[in-house]
């Protein structure tokens, strides 16, 4: 009867098959490398250019295939976080992609950026939503990331500002999970005379700063990694920031988990100057203004109700043309090209003093 396996034993045959596993998966990876190459040749055969390398509608279609198919330990969103790495590196092969968000490094819209286009994108800061969207319309990045909406503090109204006017259109969303730490360069929160951070991130953690820090003053700056930047080389001062906005800039977690609902999550639009085409569960987003009549907003809704079109999101908003009259911002679930949604469209469109398409785009396949 032959001895049965040491400990040791074990772990040195369990480590030899996942040597022998890792090889295949470096080896898989570099073959899909070339492919993307291939892709690359073949977009810019005979000198022509072609500048559109992302294609949101793939990427999300990949990502749904991946979660489907997953059998392993790992969870569906894990799996897919992986690829959206590979995928990431690969599309660099074929193009660097320039991503513009409201920076500094460190905030919650540079997060955004890795997780919808992974860490082989370039992210570009600049300092205001409305620069994100200038830099994207000069052409000085290929997309740009904007926050939208917060599930606790609602819409972001400069975002919301930009879009009326922008020719811009949106190519995909990104739900993030925001969880806000205290941050300063010292160690004890009695100490902290004055909170700094982002306005909406002040409003998604009041009843905390209320509660625990009712002495402190309470002060909005453009970015919470600006706060963290003001933290650095001020001990008085604490920023509402990311634990990784801790680690860029050098400060000490003195709470963590400081927002008021544990659920806290930022809705972001990524928008760009090309059309996404379908990719089999889409949003499309728009703008519209009715006249101010009785039954108005129930007769443009039932352009889509009576076609069984779920809408998932209405907000209105003022109209700076008009006293008393309302934009209203709107997504319903459907591609603009498919038949039931360019039918509703058309309708709404006769009904409206004023429409706008935002963008049809993919719903996102990655969960906040």
């Amino acid at each position: 009867m032959a001895e049965q396996m040491t400990e040791q034993q074990q772990l040195i045959e369990i480590r030899n098959r996942i040597d022998s596993i890792d090889e295949q998966i470096q080896e898989l990876i570099g073959q899909r490398a070339a492919c993307a190459q291939k892709v690359a040749d073949i977009k810019t055969q005979g000198g022509k250019v072609e500048t559109i390398f992302y294609r949101p509608e793939r990427e999300a279609q990949v990502l749904r295939a991946v979660k489907r198919r997953n059998t392993s330990l790992l969870p569906d969103n894990e799996m897919a976080r992986l690829f959206r790495e590979i995928m990431s590196a690969c599309l660099a092969l074929e193009q660097p992609i320039s991503v513009a968000y409201l920076g500094p490094e460190g905030s919650y819209s540079h997060a955004s950026v890795i997780k919808q286009f992974g860490s082989s994108a370039h992210p570009v800061a600049v300092s205001s939503i409305e620069e994100v969207f200038a830099t994207v319309e000069k052409g000085d990045a290929n997309y740009g990331i904007v926050p939208v909406e917060n599930s606790s503090e609602g819409v972001v109204k400069n975002t919301e500002k930009e879009m009326i006017h922008t020719g811009l259109t949106i190519s995909g969303e990104v739900d993030l999970a925001v969880h806000h730490c205290l941050l300063s360069k010292g160690d004890e929160v009695e100490l902290i005379r004055k909170v700094v951070a982002h306005s909406q991130a002040l409003g998604q953690c009041e009843h905390w700063l209320k509660n625990n820090m009712p002495w402190a003053e309470l002060e909005a700056v453009d970015s919470n990694a600006l706060a963290a930047k003001m933290a650095q080389e001020d001990g008085s001062l604490a920023a509402i920031a990311s634990e990784q906005a801790a680690q860029l800039y050098g400060l000490r977690v003195l709470e963590s988990n400081i927002e008021d609902q544990r659920d806290n999550t930022t809705k972001f639009w990524v928008i760009g100057r090309e059309t996404t085409q379908p990719s089999g569960e889409d949003k499309t987003a728009m703008i519209v203004s009715i006249p101010n009549k009785s039954g108005a907003l129930l007769e443009l809704l039932s352009c889509f109700s009576k076609r069984d079109i779920s809408m998932t999101r209405i907000i209105s908003r003022p109209s700076t043309d008009k006293k008393w009259d309302y934009l209203f911002f709107i997504d319903v679930l459907g591609h603009q090209v498919d038949e039931n949604v360019r039918q509703a469209l058309e309708e709404v469109k006769d009904k409206a003093s004023f429409f706008k398409i935002l963008g049809s785009y993919p719903v996102s396949p990655l969960e906040a």
